[in-house]
């Protein structure tokens, strides 16, 4: 799957040695999530309320160790 109208976003907070995610918004509301080391990789699709779920789940601590 490709996507090259999609502007893909890294944030700020990533580690100098690449080991991050690219995410970009999609025209109906949802995000697309891949590999920043591999761009041409696998993309995820979220629809807008997976997307806000995960995002609600991380803010929560759902996901910490």
């Amino acid at each position: 799957m490709t996507h090259p109208h999609l502007v893909w976003r890294k944030s700020s907070h990533s580690s100098g040695n690449g080991a991050c995610v690219e995410v970009a918004a999609l025209p109906d509301g949802g995000r697309a999530v891949r590999d920043s080391k591999d761009p041409a990789g696998p993309v995820l699709q979220f629809t807008p309320a997976e997307w806000t779920a995960f995002v609600a789940g991380a803010r929560d601590g759902e996901f910490d160790r």
